[in-house]
């Protein structure tokens, strides 16, 4: 597969979304990959764009015949991604952002050894709680929540290869679009964007084992 696959984890608050959304923008070739969910609709986001929304009974049919790459249930909804839509992209040479829960982040991982895991962190507890607030989309108890399981979220961040402390927005912008920069000077990518090159300095591309 010539693209790479990026997978971007972060508890609820600490601004992956926003991250995501700046690094879409500055890097038009770097696409979303866009999760099934069964959690309803927030104000202004549309199926088929941020997520495919579906009930229960069809993410279970995609689960049981296998078109889940990965699954997981996250405050009590299920969120999934199509393996078909992923594969597909990345033979295409495209680079994939996944944003996806650690749980998601480590099942996929398990699958693709060439993965590239970024988790992003929150300055600070009270910082993940006022941008909890400030956001204003959920109640009280909602944000109580969130912030107990921010903190069980946060022991899995070693897990990832990377890591990105967002306390400056445009710093921590900054680290993940040179994230996705590198991560295309890669040998396979290389090889794969310039055969005829590898080909004339002698460089056998079977010698490479991303295992």
């Amino acid at each position: 597969m010539a693209g790479s696959l990026l997978i971007v984890a972060a508890p609820s608050g600490a601004g992956k979304t926003s991250l995501v959304r700046h690094l879409l923008q500055a890097r038009p070739k770097v696409r979303l990959s866009v999760s099934f969910t069964t959690r309803p609709p927030r104000p202004g986001e549309r199926d088929g764009v941020d997520y495919f929304f579906v009930d229960h009974a069809r993410f279970e049919e995609l689960r049981e015949a296998g078109q889940l790459l990965e699954w997981a249930v996250v405050h009590g909804n299920l969120y999934g991604t199509s393996r078909e839509w992923i594969e597909a992209q990345m033979k295409a040479g495209d680079d994939i952002v996944l944003e996806i829960d650690w749980q998601g982040a480590a099942q996929v991982m398990a699958d693709f050894c060439s993965a590239i895991g970024i988790y992003i962190l929150p300055p600070s507890m009270a910082a993940l709680r006022e941008r909890l607030i400030g956001r204003g989309q959920d109640a009280v108890e909602v944000i109580e929540r969130r912030l107990a399981a921010a903190r069980t979220e946060l022991e899995q961040a070693y897990r990832f290869q990377y890591v990105i402390i967002n306390q400056d927005f445009n710093v921590a912008a900054a680290e993940l679009i040179a994230i996705a920069d590198v991560a295309r000077l890669r040998f396979d990518r290389q090889l794969a964007a310039e055969p005829a090159l590898f080909g004339d300095l002698g460089i056998v591309g079977a010698a490479f084992d991303p295992a």
